[in-house]
């Protein structure tokens, strides 16, 4: 079986982390896939929403710990960094690989939800904060545990964590490596919805598909506002908004939706 499932269904694009055994830890076919069907979402006109789970007992446990402990490093064959190689060469891996996924997910503009079951540890958190929306199971538990390992978070939770949270807890659970509950991490706000273990696919499937019901073009552009404001000034982000508004009012699913309000009924986007 793949490392990793990427499938695209009534709009939705699904990528299943398929390692089951070792908690969905990286390999390097799986980042290799997983950098393939995110650029094939990215490029695509008719994609309209994402999900992206774990196969097995847990959501993602990032690096692979036991081939640390053999030697075997960073991705090679296993997915982990060559401790025999020179730092450049490491940089350059990381830089090449894995980092490669979370700057691929910013560059993609429909709703990315990310659903979380049992472990989300490290880098495999990470990768759920690159994405839009955290729906997590209540068994989940969450760490940053990078500095129980002795290495630096490389994988965005430094850049992600601080523009979610404070900064002093931030440092917190990046010098500490402390593990969080789904709640716990609800309440910080790195988590957006928590619900019940048996209920996640589910409640995950209608939210995906309300999302995948939306107005595309519309959703497309409040997505690049919203991210890309976090960047601008206030004179800037408003510029880019009124132009964004110029073009959606041409489009269909505009006209559609002023009728429905019109008509009190519900509208069918496009």
């Amino acid at each position: 079986m793949s490392d990793l499932i990427f499938t695209v269904e009534n709009d939705i694009a699904r990528i299943t982390l398929n390692r089951p055994d070792s908690l969905n830890a990286f390999s390097l076919e799986m980042i290799d896939l997983w950098i393939g069907a995110l650029e094939t979402i990215r490029d695509s006109d008719n994609i309209r929403a994402v999900v992206l789970n774990g196969n097995g007992r847990g959501f993602c446990a990032g690096g692979d710990v036991k081939a640390m402990v053999r030697g075997e490093g960073f991705l090679q064959s296993d997915g982990q960094l060559d401790i025999t190689s020179t730092a450049l060469a490491r940089k350059n891996s990381i830089w090449k690989k894995v980092q490669r996924v979370p700057l691929i997910l910013q560059e993609i503009d429909v709703p990315v939800i990310a659903a979380i079951h049992g472990v989300a540890f490290g880098a495999g958190f990470d990768m759920a904060l690159a994405c839009d929306i955290r729906i997590a199971a209540e068994n989940t538990r969450i760490s940053e545990s990078y500095v129980k390992a002795g290495i630096v978070p490389g994988d965005g939770a430094a850049w992600f964590l601080p523009r979610l949270i404070r900064m002093d807890k931030a440092l917190e659970l990046l010098w500490t490596g402390k593990q969080l509950s789904a709640q716990e991490a609800k309440e910080l706000g790195l988590v957006t919805h928590v619900v019940e273990d048996e209920k996640l696919n589910d409640f995950v499937n209608e939210y995906v598909e309300k999302l995948a019901n939306g107005p595309k073009e519309t959703m497309r552009f409040i997505k690049r506002a919203v991210y890309q404001g976090q960047e601008m000034s206030l004179r800037n982000s408003y510029d880019m908004i009124s132009s964004a508004m110029g073009i959606v009012t041409e489009l269909e699913d505009y006209q559609e939706g002023v009728r429905a309000i019109a008509e009190k009924r519900k509208p069918n986007f496009k």
